[in-house]
């Protein structure tokens, strides 16, 4: 099978473009900072490996649950209870994902986004540790931000009448030792519980695929995936750097990751093909789930 090809060989960036220019100073700057610190880690280098090796090594996700504690659920009240959902982050992140992130003397993961979101979080109530996470960025402060996290890995165009009822959620992770049904639940819950309390229609996220195989299971599952879970075309998002299904081996029988598949069980769609995030080494699918659209089946348990 074909190696995943260096993206930096395909990336046109719209931001290089005179008609950038037409963007508000603020969403330009964001993301002008969001896009050069991707290109500068897609850059080759005489000490670093090309990307397909570096993609190729990267370490499987290990799932298995093995700790059953009690657990509560909360949001960040300062920014100490944000800190240990960072170092969570860079915990499952960089240590055992692999993801290349800025350097931190901390062991934090840390973004431009952060201080624009609400920060979700588990604890186990025996060690008080921090176990689950997820960042929620309302369409207030996204507006305040300049834009969405998604706008740095999709042209979201035909997503725009949508903002002013869209919330954005990402930076979603558990604990290695604690990845049950139960906690994934628990923080579900927490988002539906939040989308009811503000009355938010929308919730979008990019769901992750690790691309330990050079990206063909990634690519076979965005095939299988357009078959059958697209959103309606009005609702479709572009890439901007697009994972290269067709140069890879798009027809392998895959089954999607328990992540994506239980967005799909909830109700939700997925809005095109996938983005290549060179900093995570994932192909990154951004799924939509319309609160009208919810599964009954769910409903209670997601909504409270």
């Amino acid at each position: 099978m074909k190696d995943l090809p260096n993206p930096w060989l395909m990336l046109t960036s719209p931001f290089t473009k005179p008609e950038a220019k037409k963007m508000t100073i603020t969403k330009k700057n964001v993301f002008h900072k969001i896009i050069q610190e991707k290109i500068s880690r897609l850059m080759p280098s005489g000490d670093q490996k090309n990307s397909s090796q570096a993609i190729n090594q990267a370490p499987a996700v290990h799932t298995n649950s093995n700790k059953q504690s009690p657990i509560s659920l909360s949001w960040a009240r300062h920014q100490d209870e944000v800190r240990e959902a960072q170092r969570l982050r860079y915990k499952v992140f960089a240590e055992e994902m692999g993801a290349t992130l800025k350097p931190s003397s901390e062991g934090l993961d840390i973004d431009i986004f952060d201080d624009f979101c609400e920060h979700l979080i588990i604890r186990d109530t025996e060690t008080l540790k921090v176990i689950g996470t997820y960042r929620v960025l309302p369409p207030h402060q996204a507006k305040q931000m300049g834009c969405f996290y998604s706008d740095s890995e999709f042209d979201l165009t035909r997503l725009r009448h949508l903002r002013h009822k869209m919330v954005e959620v990402g930076r979603s992770c558990v604990h290695r030792d604690y990845r049950s049904g139960g906690v994934i639940m628990a923080l579900w819950s927490g988002l539906g519980q939040y989308m009811k309390k503000h009355d938010y229609e929308i919730m979008l996220g990019c769901a992750s695929v690790q691309m330990g195989d050079g990206g063909h299971y990634a690519a076979s599952l965005a095939k299988m995936l357009s078959s059958s879970h697209l959103t309606d075309i009005e609702y479709r998002v572009f890439p901007r750097l697009a994972l290269p299904i067709e140069e890879l081996n798009h027809s392998l029988d895959v089954d999607p990751p328990a992540l994506i598949k239980g967005y799909l069980r909830l109700g939700a769609k997925i809005c095109g093909n996938p983005a290549w995030d060179p900093d995570f080494n994932t192909a990154d699918f951004l799924t939509m789930l319309r609160m009208e659209d919810i599964h009954p089946r769910y409903a209670k348990h997601f909504l409270g």
